[in-house]
């Protein structure tokens, strides 16, 4: 295994894989606040071309977090197929990149390549990839889920009904639901961020979205994104959860400071199977974002990108109906402005679907990051080109209980017009029941709260 290149006369020796790895990544504050990054451009090419010369097996026998100390790792490796991993273990990074990008290469054949791939070698090849690279790649690959609603098929753009209200007012949920619904947001799930976590809590948001679902029979699934533990015991009285949802890091340090653990998201599978109303088989919703690990000082080391990738490896486990990165959630400390935000957007999107995820995007940012929304937009636009299942929809696209910038229902309406996308195809037929969309596009009476009188 070589670890070393020349470049422009000057010899650059990397100590690891896992530093070859972080030194390659394009520029982010938070490696740099992590004291990983590459200290000039040039060793960072550096770092890329040592990347691409090396095998897959070099990759594979060197896991940036040891086996016998961390559960992600554990999960990625032992849920790998050996056969697919053997067929391409002597493959270098440069050649699996050439492979995901030529023409001749299909759908079908990432999807089968991907279950031989660690997560750290789909993030290696991801840092030889331009932006072009990502979204290029990111359109060959589409995969579908199935919870009530079927996300994922061709010519299908699904959003979140984020209406979230500061001190969780069932009166202001639902108006802000039925404003994201008239616009046709709601199709992948009516999900609430709770202002207070309690059971009790958490449960009057369930029922309230759920009666709303269940009057007007809008094909969906509702949930609320507090704690699973919380969900679960939620469920076990009685509450109806459609979707469950959880954070997920790629660090079993972050996720313990996340309270979640292979025991604890398995318990809530089979419970979700057991008592939830959805049919299935695909339960779970979730999120991810370049950064966690780092804010948590439980990054160990490993660069943010590869993290992602690792979190993604973890969440495949569960076969999930929704994954979505909020990689500009945190803030400037993490990616500083919005060139950086895109990027990681760009490469979230490729790295998720690489592992066979039904992976939507959240191009957020907060109001203290170097961003605005021309950056978001170009987010958006972008990882749609690349073919995101699903983005978050937010009512004027600023949280007012979270505080940071996100997809309003409006710009969600233009994504889909832009790019001859539709809703869900259950949602779109009670669309057009509702008289707000004909033909796939949207009625006069799109955001006519006065269809629900």
């Amino acid at each position: 295994m070589k670890l070393s290149t020349a470049l422009s006369g000057e010899t650059y020796q990397f100590n690891s894989v896992k530093e070859v790895l972080a030194k390659a990544s394009e520029e982010k504050s938070g490696d740099k606040m992590a004291g990983i990054r590459a200290a000039s451009s040039l060793e960072r090419m550096a770092a890329k071309l040592t990347l691409s010369e090396l095998q897959l097996k070099d990759i594979y026998e060197n896991p940036v977090i040891p086996y016998e100390h961390d559960e992600v790792t554990r999960i990625i490796y032992d849920d790998i197929s050996q056969f697919i991993y053997k067929e391409i273990s002597g493959w270098t990074v440069g050649e699996l990149r050439n492979y995901i990008l030529s023409h001749r290469t299909t759908s079908e054949d990432l999807k089968r390549i991907s279950r031989g791939l660690t997560s750290e070698m789909i993030s290696g090849v991801s840092k030889l990839m331009s932006s072009m690279d990502l979204v290029s790649a990111s359109q060959k690959m589409r995969y579908q889920a199935h919870c009530n609603t079927t996300i994922g098929e061709p010519g299908r753009l699904a959003f979140r009904a984020q209406a979230n209200h500061p001190i969780d007012n069932p009166n202001g949920i639902i108006a802000s639901v039925k404003e994201g619904l008239s616009y046709g947001s709601g199709d992948a799930v009516i999900g609430i961020n709770p202002n207070n976590e309690s059971v009790d809590s958490v449960s009057k948001i369930l029922h309230i979205t759920y009666d709303l679902m269940d009057k007007w029979e809008i094909p969906t699934q509702n949930c609320v994104l507090s704690h699973v533990t919380t969900q679960m015991d939620a469920l076990r009285k009685g509450a109806p959860v459609g979707l469950m949802f959880q954070s997920l890091a790629g660090t079993q340090k972050a996720n313990e400071d996340f309270g979640v653990s292979e025991e604890i998201l398995d318990e809530g599978y089979a419970l979700m199977k057991e008592k939830s109303y959805s049919a299935g088989p695909n339960f779970y919703y979730f999120e991810t974002g370049q950064g966690s690990e780092v804010s948590l000082s439980a990054h160990e080391g490993v660069d943010m990108q590869t993290l992602e990738a690792r979190t993604h490896g973890y969440a495949r486990h569960w076969n999930p109906f929704m994954v979505n990165n909020v990689s500009g959630f945190i803030g400037p400390e993490i990616l500083f402005d919005g060139r950086q935000v895109i990027r990681a957007d760009l490469e979230d999107l490729f790295m998720g679907k690489l592992h066979g995820l039904p992976m939507g995007i959240a191009p957020t940012y907060t109001n203290h990051t170097i961003a605005d929304q021309n950056d978001q937009e170009i987010g958006g636009m972008l990882t749609a080109l690349g073919g995101a299942n699903f983005y978050m929809g937010v009512p004027g696209g600023d949280d007012v209980m979270l505080s940071y910038q996100d997809t309003s229902y409006h710009d969600d309406a233009t994504l889909r017009e832009m790019f001859g996308y539709r809703p869900l195809a259950e949602f779109e037929k009670w669309m057009e029941k509702m008289g707000l969309m004909e033909n796939g596009k949207l009625t006069s009476r799109a955001g006519d709260l006065s269809v629900f009188d």
